[in-house]
């Protein structure tokens, strides 16, 4: 019997794939079959070495090099996850965010996408075949103004970008999606919870709550697990999902307050 989600045959970038939701994510996509390649700063120990490509992606030509390692590995690419992503931003609203800050953020959470998209997807637009996934984030639509503005209009401009792409690309065989999460339980939202709780006396789960208040809640009462993002994008890059293009799909258990 032919399994319901199958990657069989299918080669796959997954940025970011060490950690959290892309571990996640190139962890799922090794056990539907695909032929898996990620990239980070460094490898974890666990990782094997034909996997990986080290590579700074917050630069033009890191961005260039894991192309071609790309093409020297798997001979091209079916599917190109962009998980990387993140903020280092500090607090303090809007006034606290310099022309360093505000090009950090966009050169980790937009310029990659744009750069490896420029280098890969002729190839799937030549092939006639591909589909690329833009990771996104809900605070394009909830930023959080005390820390996440730059992060927050990054996002909203991958998010742009990657409809603008899908038009384009489309009516030639490439499919353009969007995953836009809430908040996923992954080790550095972890870590964040527990200095929440030594700031103001309380335990893990109190810092848990706070994150969850500063978001507005979310129904569901819990964050995401990776395993759930990594499901969502793994149907989305298979060819069940063959019809779906240019659009968004929200994985943030209801925090957003609007359809």
């Amino acid at each position: 019997m032919t399994p319901f989600l199958t990657l069989a045959g299918k080669r796959a970038l997954i940025t970011s794939g060490t950690r959290g939701a892309g571990a996640a994510t190139v962890s799922l996509f090794r056990e539907l079959g695909a032929q898996v390649l990620t990239a980070a700063r460094t490898k974890p120990d666990a990782l094997p070495d034909e996997m990986f490509v080290a590579a700074d992606l917050m630069t033009a030509q890191g961005c260039v090099n894991l192309a071609e390692a790309v093409e020297a590995r798997m001979g091209g690419v079916d599917i190109i996850v962009h998980m990387l992503g993140g903020s280092s931003a500090p607090a303090g609203g809007f006034a606290a965010l310099g022309d360093a800050e505000w090009r950090r953020e966009l050169d980790l959470n937009l310029m990659p996408a744009i750069r490896l998209d420029r280098e890969l997807v002729p190839a799937m637009v030549a092939r006639g075949d591909g589909v690329v996934i833009h990771v996104t984030s809900i605070q394009r639509e909830l930023p959080l103004p005390e820390a996440t503005t730059a992060y927050a209009a990054a996002k909203a401009a991958l998010s742009t970008y990657s409809k603008s792409l899908s038009k384009e690309v489309s009516p030639r065989g490439v499919r353009v999606v969007r995953v836009s999460p809430g908040w996923i339980e992954t080790e550095a939202s972890i870590e964040l919870a527990t200095r929440l709780a030594a700031d103001h006396g309380g335990d893990i789960e109190e810092g848990k709550k706070r994150i969850m208040d500063s978001l507005g809640g979310i129904p569901i009462g819990r964050p995401a697990k990776p395993e759930e993002v990594a499901s969502l994008i793994a149907f989305l890059a298979s060819d069940r999902a063959g019809s779906i293009t240019g659009t968004e799909y929200v994985i943030d258990g209801g925090t957003v307050p609007t359809a």
